[in-house]
């Protein structure tokens, strides 16, 4: 038997409790988890509360992420012993997730743990980080970091923002930060922001072409800011989009795509494949500063998840939201 957060279905909405539950009933997989600790993502509040289509099918374990301690193997990449991560690929959403003491899983979405990272430490950064490192690298990969000029960062107060902020600039990048909490400006030039906007310069509808302003970005926001992020590109510029905070849609203009040249670079971390996962790892484990983030993340245990989903959503977290899924 082990513990973990289950959501069901009544009368149509969810309900969350913590329960104890058998193993036999866990997904299937042929790695067992004993979970260390898992976080609580903006995309595990919406399945918890229900305000969001994130889980597929109930009873569900949410949970998008975890690291732990592989107690069983059937892979022949891990043994008992191992300390492993892992991010997306459903957990949560089509299987059982990482908000329980126990996770069965198939090898192939785990990744082994740097050396130099905790498991704690691990979801201090979690899939926020994960993320971020993914759209720094594939901005770095087509070449428009190289380019001298701004890299703007939208939702720079979320997890994947911050994270971004914190990597560009420790690569020496000049990082604009653009922010719905203005309030939140000394944070952000912490994390290494040179310069912080509102966000309402880049959310409301915009121009096909508006004047040349960043030579890179990441996205986090979608629709009309990521449009006028496209927008505001210099030539030849990128923007890495990972996230939807906006909306989904796109109200954008083919123009800066043909006439500066400019990409629009999709970034995955759900499903990413193996070679960038552990790209992404090894980078956070030697750029990301983590023991500063360790300090300012919160350790809630399991039966505080709920209540946590709620406040999240409420814009009242900041910060990470560490879960110690054995107390």
């Amino acid at each position: 038997m082990f513990n973990a957060l289950l959501l069901d279905k009544q009368d149509d909405r969810t309900v969350a409790a913590i329960q104890s539950i058998d193993e036999s009933r866990l997904s299937e997989g042929d790695v067992l988890v004993r979970i260390e600790y898992s976080t609580v993502n903006y995309k595990d509040a919406l399945a918890i509360t229900g305000k969001g289509p994130v889980v597929r099918k109930f009873p569900m374990v949410p949970g998008i992420d975890f690291a732990g301690v592989v107690e069983e193997s059937g892979h022949a990449d891990y043994k008992p012993g191992d300390r492993v991560v892992l991010n997306g690929w459903g957990a949560g959403e089509t299987h059982w997730g990482g908000l329980a003491q126990l996770a069965r899983v198939p090898g192939g979405h785990l990744i082994p743990l740097p050396d130099g990272l905790t498991t704690r430490q691990a979801m201090a950064v979690g899939t926020a980080g994960y993320t971020a490192m993914l759209c720094v690298q594939a901005l770095e990969r087509h070449g428009a970091l190289a380019t001298d000029g701004d890299v703007l960062v939208t939702g720079a107060n979320g997890g994947v923002g911050s994270f971004a902020i914190a990597i560009l600039a420790k690569r020496g990048h000049r990082v604009v930060a653009s922010t719905g909490r203005m309030s939140e400006e000394a944070r952000l030039r912490e994390l290494g922001a040179a310069d912080v906007i509102d966000r309402a310069t880049l959310s409301a509808p915009g121009k096909p072409l508006a004047k040349e302003r960043w030579a890179a970005a990441v996205d986090c926001v979608g629709s009309h800011t990521l449009a006028n992020v496209c927008a505001s590109l210099r030539y030849g510029g990128a923007v890495a989009a990972c996230g939807l905070a906006q909306g989904m849609d796109l109200p954008a203009s083919v123009a800066p795509f043909i006439l500066r040249g400019v990409t629009l670079l999709g970034v995955d971390s759900v499903y990413a494949p193996r070679e960038k996962r552990l790209a992404a790892w090894r980078g956070i484990a030697s750029e990301v500063p983590v023991d500063t983030i360790d300090a300012v993340a919160e350790d809630v245990a399991l039966g505080d998840v709920v209540e946590i989903a709620g406040r999240l959503l409420g814009g009242e977290i900041k910060g990470r939201v560490i879960v110690d899924v054995n107390r």
